[in-house]
């Protein structure tokens, strides 16, 4: 039922938005995904980065058309993780597209069938998407053969300016993307721009940085750790996989204080996975 509803708010209000002139941020209101490439080129080499909820295929390829042109495909397909937001639509693309899916060696046993995820944790509070919580999926998936370890190099497949960065806490294999040249971080959901456990923060976007969503993060500890790396790179525009895009000095402002501030900030006051540390 819950997963129903989400994807039922995803579907109403489906839209995207430019903000580079490579970069095309898919906004599902409840996760974004993202098209990186430059657009009408010939022979445009491009990668989708994340691919929504399971009825998010339509949209995604939609865009792509018309950004592409009609019947282009990625190079790839790379997953910040394997929670059920971000690899809704991933098999139908992959097979319809006959490319290959990347993600963190850590992460690959979630996406070839071997591994479940914990079942999400209500007990975090904080409003009705963590109330509906545990009735989302957290079962692996199975893309089998397609599924490739990202490059121990650090570099991403078919986008030489961007490079990985791990970033568990949210998931033991979690990534972030970094384009160092402009600054550019794809923060996935090592931190958001907005209160995910909140149905009314996530519908009305109300921009208020915060920790990963705190129902599905299993290490906050690996997560405080993690925000604190991606600070270190000084990014000049965050796009985070929930909520609106940040950047200058209102997002250096805004991280510095998560960073300065976690624990009252992003770790709620209870929960299966809570772990209280010292700053």
């Amino acid at each position: 039922m819950g997963n129903q509803i989400v994807e039922a708010i995803s579907a109403m209000t489906t839209s995207s938005q430019e903000v580079a002139p490579d970069i095309l941020v898919l906004q599902f209101t409840i996760v974004n995904a993202f098209l990186i490439g430059k657009p009408n080129s010939n022979n445009s080499t491009w990668v989708l980065v994340d691919t929504g909820l399971e009825n998010s295929a339509d949209f995604i390829l939609e865009c792509a058309d018309k950004r592409f042109g009609k019947g282009s495909r990625p190079q790839a397909i790379v997953l910040t993780h394997g929670h059920f937001d971000h690899v809704g639509s991933v098999i139908k693309l992959a097979n319809l597209w006959d490319v290959p899916v990347y993600a963190h060696e850590l992460e690959l046993p979630y996406i070839t069938g071997k591994k479940d995820y914990p079942l999400a944790d209500p007990t975090v509070g904080g409003g009705m998407v963590a109330a509906i919580s545990p009735t989302f999926p957290h079962t692996s998936i199975d893309l089998g053969y397609r599924a490739v370890a990202l490059p121990a190099d650090g570099l991403v497949p078919s986008l030489p300016d961007w490079k990985w960065i791990h970033t568990p806490g949210h998931t033991e294999g979690h990534v972030s993307l970094f384009r160092e040249k402009d600054g550019i971080l794809l923060a996935a959901d090592a931190f958001t721009t907005v209160k995910q456990e909140s149905l009314l923060s996530v519908l009305s976007q109300s921009e208020q940085i915060s920790g990963p969503p705190a129902y599905l993060t299993t290490d906050w500890e690996a997560a405080k750790n993690s925000v604190k790396h991606l600070r270190d790179l000084h990014p000049s525009l965050v796009l985070p996989s929930h909520g609106q895009p940040m950047k200058d000095e209102e997002l250096s402002r805004h991280l510095e204080m998560l960073v300065d501030h976690f624990d009252e900030i992003a770790v709620p006051d209870q929960g299966r996975f809570v772990e209280h540390t010292n700053t």
